[in-house]
C-alpha cells in the first residue's frame, strides 16, 4: 500500500518546462491504470489487479521530442495509450490544448483524434493485410470525412512520396512491401491529418539498425517541417538520446527521473537511471574499461503485486527502511531535473561530465 497521496491534479506545477517553449500542448496528471485479475467462468469477480500505469505525470510542449524509456513491462506503451485513448485510463486527467480528454465519450474524442496520432511498434501487424497501401494511408480522411483540395487519392500520393514511397505503389498490399517500408507507411498514415501530437511507440525497434537510422531521421525532418510534437517510446537508450529533447524514465508503471535529456545522460542521479545507462555498449575499450557497470540483482517484481514504498527498492543497492515505508514523490532535486528517490546518485562533478557515446 502506498503510504503517500499523490498530489492534486489541478495544482501540480509544470514538470522540467521547455525555456520559451510556453504552455504545455500536453498535460499529463497522475494517471492510473489497472487491468483487472479475474477468477471463474460464469460468474467473473475481481481478485486483484495489475498496476500497469500508477501515479505517472509529465508535460509535452509543442514542436518537442518527450521520451519515455524503461524495460520491457514498466508501462511505457499502456502510458501511450492512455494518452491517445485507445484505453480508458483508470484514474488521473489527461489535457491537451487546454481541454480535457480524459473523460470525452467515442463521438467527441473524433475531432481530437485530428491532433493525436499514433506509429505503432510492429510494422506486420499494424497494417490490415486486406486493404492496400492507398486505402491505408487514405483512411484517415475517410473517418474523420475530410474533403482534400486535390482529391484523397493525389494526397495519398503526396504523402507517400514525402515518407520514401514510391507513389506508383498506391494499390500494392503490405505484405509486397519490407519492414522498413511498412513503417514508412504507418508514418504517412499518423502524419495524413497534419496532427500535432504523434505518439512513437517504439517504432524501430522491430527493424534493422540501418532502417532505424532512416526512419528516425525521416522523424525528425517531418518534426522540422510540420512542426509536430512527439512522445517517442523506446529501450534502446542511444536512439533515445539522439531525438529527445527531455527523457523520463519508467519502472514498473512509475516515473523515476525526468530531465533534459543531456542532463540525464550525463548525470543521472537515480539508481535504476545510472543502472540502466551503465548497460549502455561502448565501442571504445579505453573508455569502457574505466566504466562501472552496475548489474541488478533480482527479478523483476510482479505489476499485480508491486513493493511496498518505492518500488525499485527490492533491487537497489542504497535501499533503506524508509524506501519500503514510503512512495519517493517525484521532485525536483536541481532545476528541471525530477528524481523519485529517498537517496539519490550525487551530482557528477565537472571532472566527471565525459559525454557517453552517441551509439
Amino acid at each position: 500500500m502506498n503510504t503517500t497521496s499523490a498530489p492534486d491534479a489541478q495544482t501540480f506545477g509544470p514538470l522540467s518546462a521547455v525555456p520559451d517553449a510556453g504552455e504545455p500542448l500536453l498535460r499529463v496528471r497522475n494517471i492510473v491504470k489497472e487491468f483487472p485479475i479475474t477468477q471463474g467462468i460464469v460468474f467473473r469477480r475481481q481478485i486483484g489487479a495489475v498496476h500497469a500505469v500508477n501515479d505517472v505525470s509529465f508535460d509535452v510542449y509543442p514542436r518537442e521530442t518527450f521520451g519515455l524509456v524503461g524495460e520491457s513491462g514498466c508501462g511505457k506503451s499502456t502510458a501511450a495509450r492512455v494518452v491517445t485513448r485507445l484505453v480508458d485510463l483508470t484514474s488521473g486527467s489527461v489535457v491537451f490544448e487546454g481541454r480535457e480528454i480524459a473523460r470525452l465519450n467515442h463521438r467527441e474524442m473524433r475531432p481530437v483524434r485530428r491532433d493525436i496520432q499514433m506509429i505503432f511498434q510492429d510494422p506486420y501487424s499494424s497494417l490490415n493485410p486486406r486493404h492496400t497501401v492507398g486505402r491505408i494511408i487514405g483512411a484517415p480522411f475517410e473517418i474523420q470525412g475530410i474533403k482534400t483540395a486535390k482529391g484523397v487519392r493525389d494526397e495519398v500520393r503526396s504523402l507517400m512520396d514525402r515518407v520514401g514511397l514510391n507513389p506508383e505503389h498506391y494499390n500494392r498490399f503490405p505484405h509486397e512491401f519490407s519492414g522498413g517500408q511498412r513503417q514508412r507507411i504507418g508514418v504517412a498514415r499518423a502524419l495524413a491529418l497534419h496532427p500535432k501530437l504523434i505518439v512513437c511507440d517504439e517504432p524501430v525497434s522491430a527493424l534493422d539498425v540501418s532502417i532505424q537510422a532512416q526512419v528516425v531521421n525521416l522523424l525528425e525532418d517531418l518534426q522540422a517541417e510540420f512542426g509536430i510534437a512527439y512522445i517517442f517510446i523506446a529501450h534502446d537508450l542511444s536512439v533515445v538520446r539522439q531525438v529527445s529533447d527531455r527523457v523520463a524514465v519508467m519502472y514498473l508503471g512509475r516515473v523515476m527521473e525526468m530531465a533534459a535529456a543531456d542532463d540525464l545522460y550525463s548525470g543521472p542521479r537515480h539508481p535504476y537511471t545510472k543502472a540502466l545507462l551503465s548497460a549502455v555498449p561502448v565501442p571504445d575499450p579505453k573508455v569502457r574499461e574505466g566504466r562501472e557497470r552496475i548489474i541488478l540483482r533480482g527479478d523483476l517484481p510482479s505489476p499485480a503485486n508491486p513493493p511496498s514504498g518505492c518500488v525499485f527498492r527490492t533491487r537497489c543497492w542504497k535501499a533503506q527502511d524508509k524506501c519500503a515505508e514510503v512512495v519517493p514523490p517525484l521532485a525536483d532535486i536541481e532545476p528541471d531535473h525530477l528524481v523519485a528517490c529517498h537517496f539519490p546518485e550525487p551530482a557528477p562533478t565537472p571532472a566527471s561530465l565525459t559525454p557517453p557515446p552517441a551509439g
